[in-house]
């Protein structure tokens, strides 16, 4: 995962932070953040004081579990959490966890500037999806805003940009981080907790709760980026991180070297010893291998973003050796991370600090007033759909009241009326025999048109059939419809949100078009429609039309666009 945010500056907290910050509510009185680090329960528990939080105990349990256990089974995994919980005598109430790399899917989009974060979740939703790789009911997703970015302007002629009246001005952009997961994982997670005993009050990122520990200790040196490798004893992670945003995340499954049951001793236990030793150089070996090519794979995204210097920590004992193997194959600093020395940590528990970041960066976000960046138990998510049936009922019966209202001054108007046609009658037939030209070049317009309907395919059919499966004039029109070389049909429509593009989408391809991906831009027109898209629709052979079964969607009362009166006018 690749994610970059070389100048955050260039949009206001506001833009990024507030539209979220009515996604939770208020941070409890004490907050307990859990981290399953192998068989070992990290425990720190924080009360939020405004803007910052006071770490008032820094924990870590063994969980009790068999050789044969199930550690994805949460029946087992509740009962021996409960269980560690109980053994150092904590009673947690709200509790947060996290959710590993390896179970995530991350990626970066590039999407129109938004102040509504529902609109903006319906638009990632809807990108997102077909990234994927499994269904969207099956998936949780949630989205953090990262910075707005503005496209270098093209490069054009002086000479005609001094002669245009209107200069081209690139489009604002936002640049979103998008993380997806199967919904099981979560389901795991409150389920586990429920059988501890447990109220799952946010389901987090562990990259990023290390992100937001490392942050808090003053790591980084100004807006220089540098990687922070997590020993777990099952598990590796590199994260390289600059001006509080997680640039690169990769994990690998690397597994702490088992030491041997009996001491190694000089009288007859030298084999042992050796054993031991080698296991240690070869895990140390395994690690710095990765962390080589983790750095490769970031400098070969972001070259012009080197990392400063290697930061290791860890509860595996492991660390120093990991550090000064990384010294002699790296030409940058390494060091050890030092938590006690940047944070107020309770003294009693120096022994669990190191250990315990990704419990730290966890109780540090839920206490922030802007939450977690990532929270999949309070996800982002898209605007309600509204109820158009309840709307166009309700517009039918206001309709039915306006015209039985005004039903007896209308037929006193339609009886005076009579009266002046019969009158003009004449005239008609008149000015009928001076516009002979006119009717005869509509004949023959008329009898292209039928031209056109008689080949195949049908195009009038499927401009018949595109009519009645388009969404109510409300949501969306079509500006323009035209049929290429190849048979492809091409619509240009504005819509008024991004949820009806999507919409659309879906109901073309259930139709059976082919469609092609839409290209959403933003334009507003002046009837209040935010979005233009052009569709491509290639018609498979296969695809049969009945329009005696069409139904198409009722027109609005005021609509006026068969009226040549009213079109020439401009109030169609």
């Amino acid at each position: 995962m690749a994610e970059n945010d070389k100048s955050p500056g260039l949009v206001s907290r506001a833009l990024l932070f507030k539209p979220f910050s009515k996604r939770r509510p208020k941070p409890p009185s004490q907050v307990t953040a859990l981290d399953i680090d192998g068989v070992t329960l990290r425990v720190v528990q924080a009360v939020p004081q405004g803007d910052r939080c006071d770490i008032i105990r820094v924990s870590a349990a063994r969980m009790e579990m068999s050789a044969d256990a199930n550690r994805s089974d949460p029946a087992q995994l509740g009962k021996a959490m409960a269980a560690a919980l109980a053994s150092i005598g904590v009673k947690p109430g709200s509790v947060v966890m996290g959710v590993p790399r390896a179970q995530v899917i991350l990626r970066t989009l590039v999407l129109p500037v938004m102040r509504d974060v529902r609109e903006l979740a319906s638009m990632v939703h809807f990108q997102i999806g077909r990234d994927l790789p499994f269904r969207m009911e099956d998936a949780v997703i949630d989205f953090k805003v990262r910075r707005q970015i503005v496209p270098p302007a093209p490069r054009v002629d002086p000479v005609l940009v001094a002669a245009s009246a209107d200069p081209v001005i690139p489009t604002p952009k936002l640049e979103v981080l998008v993380a997806a997961l199967k919904r099981e994982v979560v389901d795991f997670y409150q389920q586990v907790a429920e059988i501890a005993g447990l109220r799952l009050l946010a389901l987090g990122l562990l990259p990023y709760a290390n992100a937001r520990c490392v942050d808090a200790c003053r790591v980084a040196d100004g807006s220089q980026a540098f990687a922070l490798v997590s020993l777990r004893p099952d598990e590796v992670s590199i994260d390289v991180m600059a001006e509080e945003s997680l640039l690169f995340s990769r994990g690998a499954a690397i597994r702490l070297f088992s030491e041997p049951t009996t001491a190694p001793t000089a009288e007859g236990n030298e084999a042992a010893f050796e054993a031991l030793k080698d296991s240690a150089s070869g895990y140390a070996d395994a690690v710095t291998i990765e962390v080589v090519r983790s750095l490769h794979g970031f400098s070969g995204m972001e070259p012009d973003t080197p990392v400063a210097k290697v930061v290791v920590t860890g509860g595996t004992g492991s660390e120093p050796a990991i550090v000064e193997a990384l010294s002699r194959r790296l030409n940058r600093p390494c060091t050890l991370l030092d938590v006690g020395a940047a944070l107020a940590l309770p003294p009693e528990s120096r022994e669990h600090w190191t250990g315990s970041i990704a419990a730290l960066g966890l109780a540090f976000g839920l206490a922030d007033p802007r939450g977690l960046p990532f929270d999949f138990l309070n996800p982002k998510r898209p605007a309600v759909p509204r109820d158009l049936g309840r709307i166009r009922m309700l517009a039918g019966i206001a309709a039915l009241f306006a015209v039985f209202l005004f039903s007896g001054s209308l037929r006193t108007y339609l009886l005076n009326q009579k009266t002046q046609i019969n009158r003009n009658v004449a005239l008609e037939l008149a000015e009928a025999e001076k516009n002979r030209a006119t009717y005869k070049r509509m004949i023959q317009q008329a009898s292209v048109v039928q031209d056109w309907g008689r080949v195949q395919p049908n195009w009038l059919n499927h401009y018949a059939y595109l009519s009645a499966l388009m969404p109510p004039s409300e949501e969306v029109y079509i500006t323009s419809f035209s049929v290429t070389g190849q048979g492809v049909i091409r619509i240009a429509v504005q819509a008024r949100s991004g949820e009806v593009l999507a919409k659309l989408d879906k109901q073309l391809r259930a139709a059976g078009y082919d469609v092609k991906p839409l290209a959403i831009t933003p334009g507003a027109d002046r009837h209040g429609y935010e979005f233009r898209s052009n569709v491509d629709l290639v018609v498979p052979e296969k695809l049969k039309i009945d329009l005696t079964k069409l139904k198409t969607p009722v027109r609005p009362s005021d609509d006026g666009s068969l009226d040549p009166v009213l079109r020439k006018g401009g109030r169609s």
